[in-house]
């Protein structure tokens, strides 16, 4: 069967999947706002009068508003600090660059509920911040809309600072030469060449954080225990499990917020394709940090402080509060406990049976995801499929729309009476959490491994093709070892992501099947600030470790993660 699997039949298997896990369940959360009761055997026209109620009810429309503040605010300040210090490093050689480099790739990959979790427990009224240092204005600062965009861009300006510092690997030093033979300044300079030039990645990088944060359900479902800020994903899981159940009300919100992303992406193109930027040519140089001179203390000083604020706030309060047995009463030895960490570990307890269930799923996912991105970024790279346009955009729709109107789409599509039949009703069965995820995963694999077979000229395959290689043949003999470091990093990737995935998980998970995300926020819902500080403590490290060992494996194979 396999040897009689060419590119075009690929390219079906691999558009079918695709409609199966990402478009049918978009498809039918703006099916259900024109035909409510559809999916549920109750055929009518919809009231189209309910898509204008999101300005009118006073809930809709603040959680609306809420969105967008929170959205627009990040993006601004979070792409002007991730731009600001992908610059200073680039440009500079100081001693915190690399420490500047892992925290922002600790912030990428830590999941955001866990990241507000910490900062309402170093801001709460009784928190840390109370209690160990008397800064009792702290707590009205961080609990407002400008101290949350506050604690947003401190949480996505990687997104912004990753994509600019890629863009400042090369560097066109003739154009800046000319500009200063003819008198301008430094800043001018950098202010009307150089900072003009990296405006398509600057664009990337706050329509990565606009729509990282305008989906989050993280933040809204961590600062509802001690703060009133409704926005659109937490409104959405609201209306589900809030009774009355309102399908239509999820159904109408989610719409909106995958219009809102719609528009985003589109204002980008608008502005990236209104100018050329392909500058690089054979005179270009490799970037190369220069001595930072009498500035390296002040560089490093400032590293520093911006590592507490985003790392050791967050973080280190998690930590701290696990050792706690009474919050208000300080740091000290008397109220120092490992009774949390106990509780892990009693008979009962829901952490590492959670924990198993996330491994298996995130595997399964990983896996899978695997499998399906290696064929569709193999269609991408090599093919002339006549749908390749439907699977680029098929992977990129599915990066961009939060884990929370997925979810929507899998309750409508997965829900049917019919399916029960033939023994495909998912919803409330753990498959349905595994098909999410690998719905999740398909668009980071494939993100990482297209890029990775760039560099792999397309006559390596076309001989073996002419050799009579079948096509599994051609990947596994050939393309598959030029690229293994690149399957190895999606993977792990798609993996720790799926682990931690809190949307996705508290929309889908079946009754008695709680999972590691699920697990830690209902305990921070119950305000066990210790017991789920211990427990975000004990499952992020075994899941650092797991990924460690793993990398650590692929890396003695030769496949460098």
């Amino acid at each position: 069967m396999l040897k009689a699997l060419n590119v075009n039949r690929l390219g079906w298997t691999v558009s079918i999947l695709l409609a199966i896990l990402v478009l049918f369940p978009l498809a039918a959360v703006i099916i259900q706002v024109l035909l409510p009761g559809v999916f549920f055997g109750n055929l009518n026209f919809g009231d189209l009068s309910l898509l204008l109620d999101v300005f009118r009810r006073p809930l809709w429309r603040k959680s609306l508003e809420n969105s967008l503040l929170l959205g627009m605010g990040t993006a601004f300040f979070g792409t002007a600090l991730g731009t600001m210090l992908a610059v200073v490093r680039s440009r500079w050689k100081f001693a915190g660059a690399t420490a500047l480099d892992a925290a922002a790739w600790v912030l990428f990959i830590m999941p955001s509920f866990i990241l507000a979790q910490g900062w309402i427990m170093f801001s709460a009224g009784n928190g840390l911040a109370a209690s160990l240092f008397g800064w009792h204005w702290v707590s009205s600062a961080v609990f407002s809309p400008a101290g949350l965009i506050a604690v947003m861009t401190f949480s996505k300006f990687p997104l912004a600072y990753l994509a600019v510092r890629a863009a400042m690997e090369w560097k066109m030093d003739m154009l800046s030469q000319a500009a200063r033979l003819c008198g301008a300044r430094p800043w001018r300079v950098w202010s009307t060449i150089e900072m003009p030039l990296l405006l398509p990645s600057i664009c990337s990088g706050a329509l990565l954080v606009f729509m990282d944060t305008i989906g989050d359900f993280g933040l809204p479902s961590a600062i509802a225990v001690v703060y009133r800020f409704p926005t659109l994903p937490y409104s959405i899981y609201s209306a589900i499990y809030t009774s009355p159940i309102r399908f239509d009300m999820a159904g109408v919100l989610s719409l909106y917020l995958v219009l809102i992303i719609a528009l985003a992406i589109a204002a980008q193109f608008y502005i990236l394709r209104r100018s050329r930027y392909d500058i690089l040519s054979g005179r270009a140089v490799r970037m190369v940090p220069e001595s930072a001179g009498r500035y390296n203390w002040t560089l490093n000083g400032a590293v520093v402080l911006l590592l507490i604020i985003v790392i050791g706030i967050p973080i280190g309060s998690s930590i701290v509060m696990s050792f706690l047995q009474v919050q208000s009463d300080g740091f000290v030895m008397s109220n120092l406990t490992l009774q949390h960490y106990a509780r892990l570990f009693r008979q009962g307890a829901d952490l590492f049976p959670g924990m198993g269930r996330s491994l298996a799923i995130a595997a399964a996912a990983a896996v899978l995801g695997l499998i399906i991105g290696l064929g569709a970024a193999f269609v991408l790279s090599y093919s002339r499929f006549r749908f390749k346009k439907v699977i680029e955009a098929a992977t990129l729709i599915s990066f961009a729309v939060p884990g929370v109107v997925l979810g929507i789409g899998y309750i409508f599509v997965w829900n049917q009476k019919w399916l029960e039949d033939i023994g495909l009703r998912l919803y409330g069965k753990p498959a349905i959490l595994v098909l999410a995820a690998i719905a999740g995963a398909i668009p980071v694999i494939t993100r990482v491994i297209t890029g990775s077979m760039a560099k792999v000229p397309e006559h390596l395959l076309d001989a073996a093709q002419m050799q009579g290689a079948s096509l599994v043949s051609r990947v596994r003999r050939i393309l598959i070892p030029l690229i293994k470091g690149a399957l190895v990093s999606g993977a792990l990737a798609a993996f720790g992501s799926c682990v931690f995935d809190l949307a996705v998980n508290s929309i889908l998970f079946p009754p008695n099947f709680v999972t590691l995300p699920i697990v830690i926020d209902d305990a921070f819902e119950d305000m066990q600030f210790g017991y789920a500080s211990a427990a975000t403590v004990t499952g992020g490290g075994i899941i650092v470790l797991i990924l460690i060992v793993i990398e650590s494996f692929f890396k003695r194979k030769g496949a460098t993660a």
